[in-house]
């Protein structure tokens, strides 16, 4: 009766190893919760691996090394203004579902969160086409937006108030302080609105 007590135990404790290992091994590949989406303070690397120091401005908005939009906010709070244009056109087109200044809604998630653990393309990708996920739990449709110019021709600026939001750069309501409007954003924004 020992010996086979034994072995239980041996296999038991062999079969919970394992199980904390692939638990181990699959929360490694395993993308964080909202909850679990936490940033240090001057961390400039996001969980989406993208890195969020503005290193140049084209067209009137700033982006990465790797050419990925980002947001500026100076010492004195002042916003870039693709940043500021992002605050009005979410809260134009998008915070009826994601709630205001992207903090989530009962039905819909908190946006200034999902953008930090995101990638850009994914991001640009679920804006044009949408979005479902449909179980017995759970029905979620986001409509498509890529031919809806009040959204696609500032998707760029809404992704980067959601970043600014979610790496709390920016705090809730209308930024107090923006740049002034660029010349380059203007052209840009007539050229897409026009097409």
């Amino acid at each position: 009766m020992k010996t086979i007590t034994s072995l239980a135990a041996l296999v038991l404790g062999a079969t919970l190893a394992s199980t904390a290992i692939a638990q181990d091994e699959t929360s490694e590949n395993a993308q964080p919760t909202d909850e679990e989406v936490e940033l240090k303070e001057d961390q400039t690397v996001m969980p989406s691996g993208h890195d969020i120091t503005p290193s140049e401005m084209m067209d009137g908005r700033w982006y990465n090394e790797e050419g990925v939009p980002t947001f500026k906010v100076e010492e004195d709070g002042t916003v870039d203004y693709a940043t500021f244009s992002g605050f009005r056109r979410y809260h134009a087109e998008c915070h009826v579902c994601h709630g205001p200044d992207g903090e989530g809604s009962t039905y819909a998630p908190a946006l200034k969160n999902s953008v930090l653990r995101m990638d850009y393309y994914d991001y640009q990708e679920i804006v044009a086409s949408g979005k479902q996920e449909v179980s017995n739990s759970a029905n979620q449709v986001m409509p498509a937006f890529g031919t809806n110019k009040n959204v696609w021709c500032y998707v760029d600026d809404i992704y980067v108030y959601l970043l600014a939001r979610g790496t709390d750069s920016i705090p809730r309501g209308r930024p107090p302080k923006k740049a002034d409007k660029p010349d380059e954003f203007t052209t840009a924004e007539d050229s897409c609105m026009s097409m």
